[in-house]
């Protein structure tokens, strides 16, 4: 007893049978949102660091909400192909709304990489989705005027290359696309490919992406839109200026490499909007777009249109 009377707890004895308790130091794993990766490995999981494991969805594209003003819109789509000629025009407006949805995910890694240390290569399922909304038409009932379907299959092989002036080599693959709009005729427009694709960086402040590609073969008779790759293209350079830690500007160059010189020009701006909810940065962005060129959906492949764009996306989840 204390000299005041009360009673003073005595500390129960321990067992020293008993096996010493451990402090384990449980480090946080953030695998493919770990800012201390470059933008391509976080991306690609291109290394042990910034892998974020097999099934698990993760955004492709953009995904994006907003509104669309176009210097013209297309009311008769019309293909060279027999009978995919709209029979009559729809009164449509240059003013619409754009939706774009875009996942995937990794369905295995590790296949021709097992004895490296870090690097993984991997194989990938992306499935994007664009529709055009006709949104401030309601004298025809705000249909959708149309709405792509692009699920592919990529195979992606990290690289660790220094190039001149400071640029890094990152990554190589292949893959094939299907893209369709999943109308029946005459508005029924699809192709195939099959692509090859590389990706460099510097200083994680500038992306350069580049993709050639080679269209499937069809029979002629079943050929929605010949000539497609006269007006999209046959391949695409995209370069992403990261200026700061809230701003990335964007190009991406379309081209048919051949004589018609067709293709397209897309120029774009992001801006962080607020925080993440766990205090980091935030996946939302301000997204302002200017588009020039064919292809801007698969409707409008042979239809050449300039398009000014702002919205919201949310990338890099």
């Amino acid at each position: 007893a204390s000299p005041g009377g009360a009673s003073t707890a005595v500390p129960l004895p321990v067992d020293t049978r008993l096996p010493a308790t451990r402090i384990i130091d449980v480090a946080r794993t953030e695998g493919c949102h770990d800012t201390q990766y470059s933008d391509l490995s976080r991306f690609w999981e291109l290394e042990s660091g910034s892998d974020c494991g097999t099934f698990s969805f993760r955004g492709y594209r953009p995904i994006t909400v907003s509104v669309v003003a176009g210097s013209n819109v297309n009311r008769q789509p019309s293909s060279d192909a027999e009978g995919h000629t709209a029979a009559e025009s729809t009164p449509y407006r240059r003013t619409e709304n754009r939706i774009q949805l875009s996942v995937r995910t990794k369905l295995a890694q590790g296949l021709l990489t097992q004895g490296h240390p870090t690097l993984k290569d991997s194989v990938w399922f992306g499935y994007t989705q664009q529709s055009y909304w006709q949104l401030f038409s309601p004298d025809i009932s705000r249909p959708f005027r149309t709405t792509d379907h692009e699920p592919e299959v990529m195979y992606v092989y990290p690289t660790d290359a220094r190039l001149p002036f400071g640029w890094r080599w990152r990554y190589s693959g292949v893959g094939l696309v299907h893209q369709s709009n999943g109308q029946s005729n005459p508005l029924s427009r699809s192709w195939n490919r099959v692509y090859l694709m590389t990706g460099m960086e510097l200083d994680n402040r500038w992306n350069l992406n580049a993709r050639v590609w080679k269209r499937l073969s069809e029979n002629i008779n079943s050929d929605d839109n010949p000539g497609i790759s006269d007006y999209v293209g046959r391949g695409e350079m995209q370069l992403f200026w990261n200026m700061d830690k809230d701003n990335t500007l964007g190009a991406t160059l379309r081209h048919s490499l051949a004589s018609t010189g067709r293709g397209s020009v897309r120029l774009e701006w992001l801006q962080t909007l607020g925080t993440g909810l766990g205090g980091g940065k935030s996946n939302l962005r301000l997204h302002t777009q200017l588009f020039s060129g064919y292809g801007d959906s698969m409707i409008d492949y042979n239809r050449k249109r300039t398009v000014f764009s702002l919205g919201l996306s949310l990338v890099d989840f």
